[in-house]
């Protein structure tokens, strides 16, 4: 998927499975439950940060379910790649700002948000890379910063590899999910590399959760 010239009917049907995997194993509405939603109401509108929406399903999710809850919430979602800008402005409206930016463009806009998230980023960064976001998601959260990660584990590569092998060929949501498992940090390593601030945290199945909290204003 990160090669510009990979083929874009396969690329645009990974979008869309985007979502069904990641109802599957990303654990988000359990995040937007414990994390978000508690920081949602009290008269105002929240505002919330995505780094890096891919196929966009995460954010339009999360705005599904604060509207749901009567919660206001404002969504930008961010990512460089112009194949997935293109992709999100053919989907339904879903309250969501998408923008072809990076976190250090908006820092340099001097743009602030009450949570910054990313799904799935980290394992993509190399070190400056992870470096230059964990400041940036620093610097444009004034409460909390929720990066929600793969953890690796042979059991999960095993599990992802018999489960996506219908997928094989069909799209990159097979090869390219092993990859990224394979990329992805463990417990101990992620923790190993952070900068002081930052909490590594378990969840099932198989994930981690990279957060920060910041003093609101």
């Amino acid at each position: 998927m990160d090669d510009p010239d990979c083929d874009s009917v396969l690329l645009e049907r990974t979008y869309r499975q985007f979502a069904a995997i990641n109802r599957l194993v990303s654990g988000w509405r359990r995040v937007y439950r414990t994390r978000i939603r508690p920081r949602l109401g009290s008269g105002r509108r929240a505002t919330l940060l995505d780094i890096g929406f891919g196929g966009g399903d995460i954010p339009r999710a999360i705005a599904r379910w604060a509207a749901r809850d009567g919660l206001g919430l404002d969504i930008t979602a961010i990512d460089p790649e112009p194949r997935a800008i293109r992709y999100v402005r053919g989907l339904p409206d879903a309250g969501v700002r998408f923008e072809r930016a990076t976190s250090a463009e908006l820092v340099a806009r001097g743009e602030r948000y009450d949570m910054v998230i990313s799904n799935h980023l980290l394992h993509h960064l190399d070190d400056d890379e992870r470096v230059d976001l964990l400041r940036d998601s620093t610097t444009l959260a004034r409460e909390v910063s929720i990066h929600n990660d793969l953890a690796r584990a042979r059991l999960g590569y095993a599990a992802f590899a018999v489960a996506t092998l219908p997928l094989r060929g069909r799209s990159f949501a097979h090869d390219d999910g092993l990859l990224s498992i394979r990329r992805s940090y463990r417990r101990d390593e992620l923790r190993a590399i952070v900068p002081p601030g930052w909490r590594v945290e378990s969840m099932f199945p198989q994930r981690l959760l990279l957060t920060h909290e910041g003093a609101a204003e």
